[in-house]
């Protein structure tokens, strides 16, 4: 351990280590009294890099198919439609629902690293199953179904992934590490699709390795990079992971979770007071309203792009893809700048701006213009539709089981189907105005996401927080879930117009109730008076 007299060693992230005094004026009163050697500061931080490591391979096994299931679900089962596409995209989320509280609850009483390598090695064996989807000759789609569903399953350990950096940083850092987190999240959504669009120049046919049974192409060749990413990740958690746990000021605490590798002082139950439940059951609102309205802007991308613009299956999912890309490049510059701003202007307030611009980006997106989109008359002829009930004709154009063209035709149906009514009298949303939106959004949602994060961890304080933790994710996860609910039902039977205008409705009562509890969003130790409130 240094000596008390002596200068700290800058570390390589520009940070120094909390010693017996206070070097930095900003941190003076929170470092007081705490004893951290360098080597327990180097091991706190290598073992938070770690988290945002499984951070961002969570987001990646989400974005890396969430454009080309639809396609995928189409070439290996005819038989599907749109209603299971819905089940398909919701089965991450529900897998991940069921998860983070179970997951949760293991790591308020056991070492971290064992939900962490269990949950990891699911959904690298998830995404393995995935890549053998097409393999079997009946039921394609449910084993696709269970493959997302385990893969969202083990993406359960975010809950873990937050309760761990949550306690293992002081008030002061909390904010610089959840932007991190979630600016690893992001960069993982980048990154998802980027992967996808590279690997579109396989093309759907790709390599077959018949010894295998393993088809290379389009569809098969992320998943298997992103099950190698996890392996890599179970092996870093095995070298380089270490628990460490400390209260608001940086003091270290003697975790449940301890293992024996550090040189905790203080006891976790040291801190006495009450969690102000009416601000966790609040902020566990207005995160499901956050992550409902991106769930619902990622998941209409492909069908409104296909719709208004004729783009092809091919074209949306490449296009859309490039478009995420720049907007989560857009957000991890935002998370970067939130980090500094948030010093400021206080979390609260940045949040509050954050659903302001969320709200303009979903406003931007109603029809406006008098041009209607085109429509797919000449494909809907009677000869062209097998056997489907009157009522199915209201069903959207991709739960049509597999238009039946003539033989002489190759082309791919294009444009807005007529048997969605809307496409008859809704103008259509120009592209300037969806690449507007998507830039809003962009910067709207990173900001919401990491001040809610932020203060949920802050309001819960020192204790334990892998429960509630799990709770949040859960919230998020289903969210996640009614977002393609919404999209196949409200978007597909009355609109653009209703759909969008029913998430700016949301937006707005999620804005009420943030300035109904503006005031309880506090930290826990400035509602005991341990510490002081910076900003307001």
């Amino acid at each position: 351990m240094a000596a008390a007299g002596s200068a700290p060693e800058a570390l390589p992230d520009g940070r120094e280590p909390l010693l017996g005094s206070a070097t930095d004026e900003e941190e003076g009163e929170e470092s007081r009294d705490v004893v951290e050697s360098q080597e327990h500061y180097k091991s706190r931080w290598r073992s938070i890099w770690i988290m945002y490591l499984t951070m961002f391979l969570s987001s990646v096994g989400f974005s890396i198919v969430i454009m080309s299931v639809w396609p995928y679900l189409q070439k290996i089962d005819p038989t599907a439609d749109a209603s299971f596409l819905g089940w398909i995209i919701a089965s991450y989320s529900i897998g991940q629902m069921v998860a983070s509280p179970l997951f949760g609850l293991w790591s308020n009483y056991r070492p971290r690293r064992e939900p962490l390598v269990i949950s990891t090695a699911i959904s690298v064996a998830a995404n393995c199953l995935y890549a053998y989807v097409h393999v079997p000759h009946a039921h394609n789609k449910y084993y696709m179904l269970t493959a997302r569903a385990l893969v969202g399953f083990g993406a359960g350990n975010v809950a873990v992934v937050r309760s761990y950096i949550a306690g293992a940083t002081s008030l002061t850092e909390r904010t610089s590490a959840m932007a991190n987190t979630s600016a690893c999240q992001a960069v993982g959504f980048i990154l998802g699709p980027v992967f996808q669009t590279c690997f579109t120049l396989i093309g759907e046919e790709g390599v077959t390795w018949k010894f295998l049974c393993l088809q290379l192409n389009m569809y098969t060749t992320p998943v298997l990079f992103g099950a190698l990413l996890g392996v890599i990740n179970i092996i870093l958690i095995f070298a380089i992971f270490r628990e460490h746990r400390v209260d608001d000021m940086g003091r270290q605490y003697k975790s449940i979770n301890s293992d024996g590798e550090g040189s905790d002082v203080l006891d976790q139950n040291t801190e006495e007071g009450s969690i102000d439940h009416v601000a966790v059951v609040a902020l566990n609102v207005l995160f499901f309203v956050i992550l409902f309205v991106f769930a619902v802007f990622e998941t209409i991308a492909t069908p409104l792009t296909m719709d208004m613009y004729s783009w092809t299956r091919k074209e949306a999912v490449f296009y859309n893809g490039i478009i995420l890309s720049v907007i989560g490049i857009e957000s991890v510059i935002v998370f970067m700048v939130v980090k500094t701003l948030s010093k400021k202007t206080g979390e609260r307030a940045i949040l509050h701006a954050g659903l302001l611009i969320v709200l303009v980006g979903f406003f931007i997106l109603l029809p406006w213009g008098k041009k209607l989109p085109n429509i797919q008359w000449q494909e809907i002829k009677n000869n062209s539709i097998p056997r489907t009930a009157p009522s199915e004709m209201l069903a959207p154009y991709w739960s049509l089981p597999e238009l039946q063209l003539p033989a002489n035709h190759t082309a791919e149906p294009v444009g807005c189907p007529v048997t969605q009514s809307w496409c008859l009298n809704t103008p259509m949303i120009y592209l300037a105005q969806y690449i507007s939106s998507d830039v809003l959004i962009g910067l709207g949602y990173p900001v919401c996401n990491v001040m809610s994060y932020t203060l949920y961890s802050k309001v819960l304080g020192p204790k334990p927080q892998g429960v509630y933790m799990g709770w949040l994710t859960a919230s998020g996860s289903g969210a996640r879930i009614l977002g393609p609910v919404f999209v196949s039902q409200i978007y597909t039977h009355l609109g653009p117009r209703w759909a969008f205008s029913l998430i700016c409705g949301v937006v707005v009562v999620s804005l009420l109730l943030l300035e109904v509890v503006y005031k309880r969003l506090i930290a826990f130790s400035v509602r005991y008076g341990r510490m002081q409130e910076e900003n307001c």
